[in-house]
């Protein structure tokens, strides 16, 4: 293709996955990186899809969009339910657009299951069954969240340490296919649709990783609460106040948008819903570390030295470092 970037071998077009925690510094890693060698960049974030989502999902400000242009962010109404499926076709489109103008794609986000599906295709899952899915729905209603996570617990431990124990949609469709199919969800996530992405493309992977879980944690609550003193309650009341949204759509299930919910509907306190949001936040960074150590060909890149965040210009020069062992050094120069 015309204008594609490419290795020094001339042989397929470059990508770049940066991967990372929440709150470990993407967005200020990324606008420094996209300095060195022509890129765009494709956001890689469940939360960051969503229009009127932009303090609590940390979506960069309309001047620096405007200044790097950032693919598949405010895509969607909070209304819609945004899937794996639609972000790995937008994703490819944008990657393939990317290229075409002669540039690299530098997909970054925490979203793991998005580049999980994106680089190793997506399961062959069987139909939706409606008649099971209604049962289990009322089921939800009289016993509750928790009761069908202990029965996917039961059936299914793998499925069940991947899936949230509060995410209502994917804990009824893993019941949905053990009850209509007799297996496993997590049997089925083997069955890949062949994905031509690693056929097409030069992949170099990028970990940002805390050496310290201690430090990501007191980031993690000094970003909460900076975010709450620049307006991340008034951003959820406003949505609450729209009237057309619900706690059970993925926008508003969102960590931090869901505890901050709680408090805008009168369930919780504002204290407590700060508390949890927190330590919601937490818990995703835990989940996303947890996808990353077991990430083939992740090159891990430090953010911390045991005691404080490292200057991003010193994580930017580990990248650059990283990626000058690989043939796309012959652009980064």
């Amino acid at each position: 293709m015309k204008g594609e970037t490419r290795h020094k071998s001339g042989d397929r077009p470059s990508i770049i996955f940066l991967l990372g925690p929440t709150a470990c510094g993407k967005t200020e890693l990324i606008l420094n990186l996209c300095k060195h060698f022509p890129s765009e960049v494709v956001s890689v974030d469940s939360a960051k899809v969503y229009r009127h989502l932009n303090i609590g999902s940390a979506k960069p400000s309309a001047a620096t969009l405007n200044k790097i242009p950032h693919r598949l962010i405010n895509i969607a109404d909070p209304t819609e339910i945004y899937s794996v499926a639609r972000f790995v076709e937008d994703a490819i489109e944008a990657i393939e657009a990317i290229v075409a103008h002669g540039k690299i794609p530098i997909l970054v986000g925490g979203s793991m299951m998005y580049f999980n599906s994106l680089l190793n295709g997506l399961s062959e899952l069987p139909a939706a069954d409606v008649f099971i899915r209604e049962e289990l729905e009322l089921k939800l209603e009289k016993l509750g969240i928790a009761s069908l996570h202990a029965e996917l617990q039961h059936i299914d431990p793998f499925a069940a340490r991947r899936i949230h124990p509060n995410s209502k949609q994917r804990i009824i469709r893993a019941l949905e296919v053990y009850k209509s199919t007799g297996r496993p969800i997590s049997s089925w996530w083997g069955n890949r649709k062949r994905n031509k992405l690693k056929d097409r493309y030069s992949l170099f992977q990028l970990g940002m990783i805390p050496t310290q879980r201690k430090v990501l944690h007191e980031r993690i609550e000094r970003r909460f609460l900076q975010m709450v003193a620049c307006g991340f309650v008034e951003e959820v009341r406003g949505l609450y106040r729209r009237g057309d949204l619900t706690n059970d759509l993925p926008a508003v299930r969102c960590v931090g948008y869901r505890q901050l919910w709680s408090f805008v509907s009168g369930e919780t306190s504002f204290a407590e819903a700060v508390r949890r949001g927190i330590i919601a936040t937490r818990q995703l960074a835990k989940r996303q570390l947890t996808w990353m150590r077991g990430w083939e060909d992740l090159e891990l890149v430090p953010v911390d030295d045991g005691k404080k965040l490292l200057p991003k210009e010193k994580i930017v020069d580990a990248c650059l470092k990283t990626l000058s062992r690989t043939p796309i050094s012959s652009i980064t120069d």
